[in-house]
């Protein structure tokens, strides 16, 4: 409430300055938001358009403020990178030093777990980042608690273990074994042995579709849809063997790395890639999906890491080194493993151009197996030939959570509801696309245009001489004769221009059969009066 002056003009109410400083950051999230500077409105003649633009100009205020103030108060927390001063630099600074400085939640991230005689080992995480579990090579199986570090269960199953991916939560597990995949709950019970899958190299959980993706050792693709069971796409890859599979979140889109070079991408409904695409001039060892779906990162074995554009299917980068694994975080750094030694990429200009970020060194004869980012922590999970261990990455997973997607803190009750709802929510197979904000939209409807008499023309004297130079088999003595030839050749030009002959007797009947129609005596006068000469 303004206070009154003695010129009898309100002034302003001075507000605390931390409620005015709270006002001043809303504003500038708010620029963030608007569509750029509102149109001058006065200008306008028309009433109604000027009141129309008006209440648009009002809604366009109103979210823009409502982002901001969501932004303020549901995201309170930000992100944040290694930052070097002076003439240090970022991937130079130790794992040591980064655990002194963070607090101790964050310290507890920051683990080696050696089991040699089991390795290597390969993990997945849950959406939310809450669940980890790993597969040894030797049988080892395990499902991990990432809040307390607790196992919850590990069992061995005494065969060789090629991959483990979750299902649509904690509860079930899928693990490749040495002949067939198999499915396990959480308590380590086997329930289903995927037979018709064979020996699978690797898998993928498309979580929105509620589909289990596998590439077998005879290079065939196999969906499968979990929650009924049925097989929903069986297809030859007819490119050979490959153990490297990646999923697209943003379009469910899988992509596969071929030995001669070649990235393919599959969804269950066509029996033929989407895209066949030559990246490598040697066989692709790993393959990475940025978050957004617009970007694509692959490594091959002539020592060359590129990054695709897959709007325009074009390079934007092509970088030096080998990567047997590759991995986007949530926030778009990429994680390279080779060897003992696993490198940070980091996009800091906003170009689409990465640089070194970190570096981290292993213990000497530590091979590398899988690199992997805990989804909504600064946490890397590596996967190597005598166990597994953690890394902390500043800046690499998203600050804030929404528990409406993903929720790390959820009780039995919410993940059962979620369960339902996701169930309910299930898209179908034919969703999958590379563009997929064409799904809603209306294909737009295009006039044919009819050929003109001198193309009519063109075509059929084309298909005469197509038929004319058509070579004639040579068949036995008496029946090769020249008038048998000339007259075979003349049915041969007949069958070719019959169906051009067709089209136009029906044009002519049709048109014909129009002039004719006698007009009742009240529409006559409408009909178009023919010439008199």
């Amino acid at each position: 409430m303004g206070v009154e002056q003695a010129n009898g003009t309100p002034e302003e109410a001075v507000l605390p300055p931390t409620e005015q400083d709270v006002y001043d950051e809303l504003d500038v999230k708010m620029k963030k938001y608007l569509r750029g500077e509102g149109a001058n409105l006065e200008v306008l003649k028309d009433k109604k358009l000027k009141g129309q633009l008006v209440i648009r100009e009002e809604l366009y205020g109103k979210s823009a403020k409502a982002a901001a103030k969501a932004e303020k108060w549901l995201m309170p927390s930000e992100g944040g990178y290694l930052e070097a001063e002076g003439i240090e630099k970022t991937w130079r600074i130790k794992q040591e030093s980064i655990a002194r400085e963070v607090d101790i939640l964050s310290s507890k991230n920051q683990y080696d777990i050696v089991l040699p005689d089991l390795g290597p080992y390969t993990q997945d995480f849950t959406s939310s980042g809450r669940y980890m579990a790993v597969g040894g090579r030797k049988g080892h199986l395990a499902v991990i608690d990432m809040k307390n570090m607790g196992v919850i269960k590990d069992f061995q199953v005494r065969e060789t273990v090629r991959d483990v991916v979750f299902l649509h939560n904690e509860l079930f597990f899928a693990a490749a074994q040495k002949k067939y995949p198999y499915i396990y709950n959480r308590d380590g019970t086997e329930l289903h042995c995927l037979k018709e899958h064979g020996s699978v190299l690797k898998l993928q959980f498309l979580k929105n579709h509620f589909l289990l993706a596998s590439i077998n050792k005879s290079g065939q693709l196999h969906y499968q849809d979990v929650t009924m069971g049925e097989m929903v796409a069986n297809y030859r890859t007819g490119l050979g063997r490959t153990a490297v599979m990646q999923v697209n979140l943003f379009n469910g889109v899988l992509g596969l790395g071929h030995s001669g070079g070649i990235v393919t991408m599959w969804k269950p409904t066509s029996s033929a890639p989407l895209v066949k695409m030559l990246c490598h001039h040697g066989p692709v060892s790993a393959l990475g999906f940025h978050p957004n779906g617009h970007l694509m990162a692959t490594a091959g074995m002539d020592k060359k890491i590129k990054l695709w554009d897959l709007r325009k299917f074009e390079v934007l980068q092509t970088l030096p080194g080998h990567a047997k694994t590759l991995d986007f975080s949530q926030k778009g750094l990429l994680a390279t493993g080779t060897g003992s030694f696993v490198q940070v990429l980091g996009d800091f200009s906003g170009a689409q151009s990465y640089s070194r970020y970190m570096n981290h060194s292993m213990v000497k004869g530590y091979q590398v197996e899988k690199v992997l980012f805990r989804p909504y922590e600064d946490v890397l999970s590596i996967g190597h030939s005598m166990g597994w261990c953690s890394i902390l990455v500043p800046g690499s997973g998203e600050p804030n959570f929404d528990s409406w997607v993903a929720n790390p803190f959820e009780t039995s009750k919410q993940r059962r509801e979620k369960e339902i709802h996701s169930l309910l929510d299930k898209l179908p197979p034919e969703t999958i696309m590379l563009d997929p904000t064409k799904i809603g939209t209306v294909r737009q409807w295009r006039k044919r245009e009819k050929p003109t008499k001198e193309e009519r023309e063109a075509e059929m004297d084309a298909a005469v001489e197509a038929a004319k130079s058509n070579p004639l088999k040579k068949k036995m003595k008496g029946k090769n004769k020249p008038s048998k030839k000339v007259k075979k050749r003349e049915e041969l030009v007949a069958r070719a221009k019959k169906p051009f002959l067709e089209v136009e007797n029906f044009s002519r009947k049709r048109q014909k059969m129009s002039e004719e129609i006698e007009l009742p005596k009240s529409l006559q006068r409408f009909a178009r009066k023919k010439a008199t000469s």
